[in-house]
């Protein structure tokens, strides 16, 4: 009797000492989360104004880019299916761009996400590739941070071509019969990449109006 009694006051012990271990443990990640959040935000707001900023021009706009946003459900045309981001550049309240969130999702390793901006005359001013897990030192070249042409980086031959310079039965990589080029050997990543940036300029030339015309903040319905 006492040795089952023993027993059970042990375990009771034992389960209290675990739960405020765990509330303690609970308490300080919070407290940590609490006081590394504001550092976590600002290093994720400056890493998007740096990939915003090499796309278009700082100079070219002068509203709060950032804040005059848009929000997409699942949209095929931009590879979106969990839906994304339409930023809107204006200077002296005018039109200037727009910022489109896409994705690519036949890259060799998996989804590539891309930014890219066009402006009101349909002409790409930048692409970025903002996240993927292509093969490093093969087709991780898409990243101009890994592209080893510093001077010539691959994602900067689209950069001023306009929506209709190019027609789009030939947006494509040249090994496809196209007008873009590709690295030998890693024909895949750029086609994902090309292929998407084409459906992105194209979506965003035929939904330009409504695209500065909706309210800042809203979600826009599926553009037909």
């Amino acid at each position: 009797m006492n040795a089952r009694y023993t027993a059970a006051r042990t375990s009771l012990r034992t389960a209290a000492i675990m739960l405020v271990f765990s509330l303690l443990f609970t308490a300080a990640m919070a407290f940590t989360y609490t006081l590394t959040r504001p550092a976590i935000e600002a290093s994720e707001l400056a890493e998007k104004m740096r990939l915003i900023n090499e796309v278009l021009p700082a100079g070219s706009y002068d509203n709060d880019l950032l804040g005059d946003v848009l929000h997409l459900g699942p949209t095929p045309e931009l590879g979106l299916s969990r839906g994304g981001a339409v930023y809107r550049a204006r200077r002296n309240g005018e039109a200037v761009a727009l910022l489109i969130e896409a994705e690519a999702a036949d890259g060799y390793a998996g989804r590539i996400q891309l930014v890219l901006a066009v402006d009101t005359d349909g002409r790409v001013s930048g692409v970025r590739v903002t996240a993927h897990k292509e093969t490093p030192g093969l087709g991780d070249y898409i990243d101009p941070q890994k592209d080893r042409n510093k001077e010539r980086p691959w994602i900067g031959q689209f950069a001023g071509i306009t929506h209709d310079q190019v027609d789009p039965a030939v947006w494509k990589v040249k090994r496809d019969g196209g007008v873009f080029d590709a690295r030998a050997g890693a024909t895949i990543s750029a086609r994902a990449v090309t292929n998407a940036t084409g459906r992105a300029l194209r979506w965003a030339v035929a939904h330009r109006d409504a695209l500065f015309a909706a309210e800042t903040g809203s979600t826009l319905p599926p553009q037909e």
